[in-house]
C-alpha cells in the first residue's frame, strides 16, 4: 500500500484506482487496530490527508468518467506520517510507462 501524493490527473487509470483502493485499506487497517507503523516508517502515508487524498482520487476518477460509489469510512484521525512525493514520482516513472508518459507531458 501507497500514497503516492502525485497530482491525480498525472498518473494512469491503474495507478488511480490502486491509490483509491489503498485509501479505503489503510482506512481499514486503522479501524482494526493493525499497525501500519511499516508504512509510516518508509515515508509511505499520511494518515491526516487519507481523507483529502480520497477525495481528490475519487475526483479525477469521475472526471475520467470512472464510477466512485465507495465513500471513505470513518477513522481517528491523527497527525503521522510524511509522504516523500519527489521520491514516489521517480518510483513511479521507473515503474509505469503510462504514468512516465503522463508526468512528462502534463
Amino acid at each position: 500500500m501507497r500514497m503516492w501524493n502525485i497530482k491525480p490527473e498525472r498518473m494512469c487509470n491503474q495507478h488511480l484506482l490502486g491509490e483509491h483502493v489503498e485509501m479505503h485499506m489503510f482506512v481499514g487497517c486503522i479501524n482494526k487496530k493493525k499497525s501500519i507503523q511499516g508504512y509510516l516508517n518508509n515515508n509511505l502515508v499520511e494518515v491526516h490527508n487519507i481523507k483529502k487524498r480520497h477525495n481528490q482520487l475519487a475526483k479525477e476518477m469521475k472526471k475520467r468518467s470512472m464510477n466512485h460509489k465507495s465513500e471513505l469510512p470513518n477513522y481517528k484521525i491523527i497527525k503521522s506520517g510524511k509522504v516523500n512525493k519527489r521520491a514516489n514520482k521517480i518510483e513511479l516513472i521507473k515503474r509505469c510507462k503510462n504514468c512516465r508518459i503522463r508526468l512528462k507531458t502534463k
